[in-house]
């Protein structure tokens, strides 16, 4: 059985870097094609203004093209993987993997849902919660173990509470979760961090720098990775003994890329 934990890149959602995406149907192929070809001719722009075609539908297979869609949207909109370039340019003394460096081995291996659904804004994930959740499934972390960390957040996919009220971490409960030897976590919210306008409003009132993003610029002294949108994992039907796979997509010289994660449940 393969269960998606993935959301989309949806150009619905009104966030701070909202994507959008042009959608060129099949009828409006012909036309695009035209476009397309006779842009690479000489004068052949002034042509197509003009109405010329070099073909009409009625020379297309059932008058219709391709269809196309041009998605204009940042790495970190849908489920994605952010790399630890994305943290900072230096992790443990070196320069950070970006996405397209990011090793295969992390991305694809068991998976262990930590339920946290118990938790409310503005509560946060400390170490004890996560000591806590692996009691209650009598469960130990084991090098490279994938966890996903389920706190029901993508009920609220499309609302203003998604941005603004959600469970998120402390650097304690990450740091307890790396001690473990794993390398790959993910979150069921917009963020790993608790939500940023509250850490923006507490930073600016105190410049106090270790307000910003603690659970992220974790990353510039411990090399890890994390996946952020995650879904429906309150679908898992077990809490360990499950493959997850969340390879993400080459982006060149990127912090994160877009995934389509998976469990994959063994059938019994």
């Amino acid at each position: 059985m393969i269960i998606d934990l993935s959301t989309a890149i949806d150009d619905t959602l009104k966030e701070t870097h909202a994507a959008s995406i042009d959608r060129i149907s099949h009828n409006e192929g012909v036309k695009h094609f035209n476009w397309v070809v006779m842009n690479k001719q000489e004068g052949g722009a002034e042509r197509f203004e003009k109405g010329e075609r070099v073909a009409t539908a009625d020379e297309i297979p059932d008058g219709e093209m391709l269809s196309l869609e041009i998605v204009h949207s940042s790495v970190h909109m849908g489920s994605h993987v952010d790399a630890p370039f994305h943290y900072g340019s230096q992790c443990e003394g070196e320069a950070s993997k970006k996405i397209e460096d990011l090793p295969l081995e992390w991305c694809y291996g068991p998976g262990v849902v930590l339920d946290f659904t118990h938790l409310d804004y503005p509560d946060v994930i400390r170490k004890d919660d996560v000591a806590e959740a692996l009691a209650k499934i009598s469960y130990t972390l084991k090098p490279m173990d994938i966890v996903l960390i389920y706190t029901g957040g993508d009920k609220f996919l499309g609302t203003p509470d998604y941005v603004n009220k959600y469970v998120g971490m402390m650097p304690d409960a990450v740091e307890y979760i790396l001690d473990q030897g794993v390398k790959m976590m993910g979150i069921d919210t917009i963020g790993l961090d608790r939500p940023c306008f509250n850490m923006f409003k507490e930073f600016l009132e105190t410049k106090d720098k270790s307000l910003l993003w603690p659970c992220h610029f974790l990353g510039r002294k411990r090399e890890f990775s994390h996946m952020e949108r995650l879904g429906n994992l309150g679908s898992v039907p077990k809490p360990f003994g499950f493959t997850v796979s969340c390879f993400p997509v080459r982006v060149r010289d990127a912090g994160a890329g877009w995934a389509r994660v998976v469990a994959l449940i063994d059938d019994e």
